[in-house]
């Protein structure tokens, strides 16, 4: 049997994957969990060989999941689940260490197939986000750039921007700038939007 941990902050969805996944003869869902916080916790009690992260949860994302999972129990598989095919989010969980990527509406045995394939030692990837990702290429923005943006998302001031990232309003504003510039937008709201849509935050 392929252990299984799931992690969607959605509990319908997690739900409905555990069903669809339990079918399965060979797969068992051996852990159930709603926030990237609990996905270490959990694993380490379930020792699954498999699991599937939602990338957008409370609590680390997805893909902060997937890090700190790899290095706490090498031996688990992770596979990268998202409702938003965004090609920054690929390049981004296999750096985290994700074995896979696959789209949450994707059919129920293409996912069954992902799990059984991860588990044997292949990568996984979703062909049209794989051909997206090429096109679009990899996030122009540096990590403080990204820290930024972030930061500001919420629509917050140069001067809460720098209080929050100890940083100061002269480099908050040249970082803002370049992102701005890198994304190609007007704004700096507009570069935020850009920058989600494209998944580099």
């Amino acid at each position: 049997m392929i252990k299984v941990l799931l992690a969607d902050d959605q509990a319908l969805v997690r739900g409905a994957l555990a069903a669809m996944l339990g079918l399965e003869p060979d797969i068992e869902v051996v852990a159930q969990v709603g926030s990237g916080a609990e996905v270490v916790p959990a694993a380490l009690q379930a020792a699954p060989d498999v699991a599937l992260l939602d990338v957008q949860m409370p609590g680390g994302d997805g893909l902060d999941a997937a890090t700190a999972l790899r290095a706490a129990l090498p031996t688990c598989r992770v596979v990268v689940l998202t409702t938003f095919g965004r090609p920054g989010y690929l390049a981004r969980a296999m750096r985290a260490g994700a074995a896979g990527f696959v789209v949450k509406d994707a059919p129920p045995e293409q996912l069954a197939d992902a799990v059984r394939r991860v588990h044997a030692g292949l990568r996984v990837v979703d062909p049209v986000l794989a051909a997206e990702s090429l096109s679009t290429g990899t996030s122009p923005l540096t990590d403080r750039e990204r820290d930024v943006l972030l930061a500001a998302a919420d629509g917050a001031t140069v001067s809460d921007v720098a209080a929050r990232l100890h940083l100061s309003e002269g480099t908050v504003r040249n970082h803002l700038s370049s992102a701005i510039g890198k994304t190609s937008a007007r704004t700096r709201a507009e570069a935020v939007r850009l920058a989600d849509e494209r998944g580099w935050l």
